[in-house]
């Protein structure tokens, strides 16, 4: 993410301090992660200490300070969906992908993620990619539509 554009989303908020925070969501959503320069950056333009923005874009689960995949892959791991063979799902998206929870494949494009419910229990087991539900998924239909998002 270039500085001219970090500079645009700051600008966007009459460069005040008290939209810290959507300044960093604003910046996750374009580039997926919060660079190190980009936090600098924000930090010199809105006169916040690194160690204030560091603090908040640790604290939040939607912020991410490592490199994410372009696809966020969301698998429910609740008592429906478990019960209906998430762990199933899990598995074949694992082995589609070749990486685990908590990860991003190599090529930026998926990063995996359970959950612990997505609130649609009677479409059990549930993906969620890129905010889209695909409901009542089978081991079987998950390199489908996996191919969806390339």
């Amino acid at each position: 993410m270039d500085k001219q554009r970090i500079d645009q989303i700051i600008e966007k908020y009459h460069g005040e301090a008290s939209y810290l925070i959507q300044v960093l969501l604003d910046i996750q959503s374009e580039n997926n992660w919060l660079p190190k320069e980009a936090l600098e950056q924000v930090s010199e333009r809105l006169a916040v200490p690194l160690t204030r923005i560091q603090h908040i874009a640790t604290f939040y689960k939607a912020f991410s300070l490592v490199p994410k995949g372009r696809h966020g892959v969301h698998i429910c791991m609740g008592t429906a969906c478990h019960v209906r063979g998430a762990t199933r799902v899990l598995d074949a998206v694992q082995d589609l992908t070749g990486i685990k929870p908590g990860e991003t494949d190599l090529d930026l494009k998926f990063s995996l993620e359970t959950v612990n419910c997505l609130g649609c229990c009677a479409l059990g087991p549930v993906v969620e990619i890129d905010g889209k539900t695909h409901g009542k998924m089978v081991p079987a239909e998950a390199a489908a539509v996996l191919k969806n998002y390339e």
